[in-house]
């Protein structure tokens, strides 16, 4: 199983991982039960830089955290939601637009709307736990934001034929992502205690509203929404976790 993970490591963060062989379709496929597990390890890596560095200035860690998630993931997730964006306020409900737009590398005003919005709130969020002392918060967004996608694939249409989406949506592990799922909401619980329970409302009606919004425009999801979905969960949780 160490092929899926390092497929889930190399395709989830900018880690240089070298895979020995070309992976087969099962083993691209299998590498979504391990995306909970890359985000548990996005969230390490915050929160041992958030304990590491000094002094109590909230707010220029935060920025520095925040610099570290986007970096850490390359920005792929962003970049999945500004042409999310720019497909939705220009598609004008049309599927076929929607598609079209959200395929052109151009970033529009809608696209840098949001990208700004979500970075102010995610910062604002960040600089919220700082304050309160809760470090073990910053393992949550990321571990829950990445558990929602193979729960997307399960019960979503992939849009686009052929690539790499459309080889993980065909073969997704429906038991093993399940079980990892289950795993990711007992970390969860383990870490927040009852607070858990507002986090995890928080999530699942998150992921009801976006899901309902890619199925209603698109009939089903792209790279592009699965990207836009990580980057909206995460910034919704870090603001329930915030007292």
């Amino acid at each position: 199983m160490m092929q899926p993970f390092l497929i889930a490591l190399q395709f989830l963060t900018r880690i240089p991982i070298s895979l020995p062989e070309r992976p087969s379709e099962r083993s691209v496929a299998n590498s979504v039960v391990f995306y909970p597990i890359v985000g548990l390890m996005i969230g390490s890596v915050m929160f041992l830089f958030a304990w590491l560095l000094p002094g109590e200035q909230e707010m220029l860690h935060a920025a520095v955290l925040l610099a570290i998630w986007v970096l850490l993931t390359g920005g792929m997730h962003l970049d999945g939601l500004a042409d999310s964006a720019d497909a939705w306020a220009g598609g004008f409900n049309d599927k076929g637009k929607t598609l079209q737009i959200m395929k052109d590398p151009r970033c529009g005003p809608a696209a840098v709307v949001i990208l700004t919005l979500t970075l102010i709130l995610k910062f604002s969020a960040l600089v919220a736990i700082l304050q309160s002392g809760h470090l073990l918060y910053l393992l949550v967004p990321p571990l829950l934001s990445r558990a929602t996608v193979p729960l997307l694939l399960m019960t979503t249409p992939y849009v686009r034929k052929g690539g790499l989406g459309c080889q993980i949506a065909a073969h997704v592990p429906v038991g093993a992502s399940m079980l990892s799922i289950i795993i990711s909401l007992l970390t969860v619980f383990l870490l927040l205690g009852n607070a858990a329970w507002g986090v995890i409302f928080v999530l699942i009606a998150s992921f009801i509203v976006i899901r309902h919004l890619m199925v209603k425009r698109i009939d089903g999801a792209t790279g592009d929404t699965i990207g836009a979905l990580i980057e909206l969960t995460e910034t919704m949780v870090l603001i329930a976790m915030v007292d």
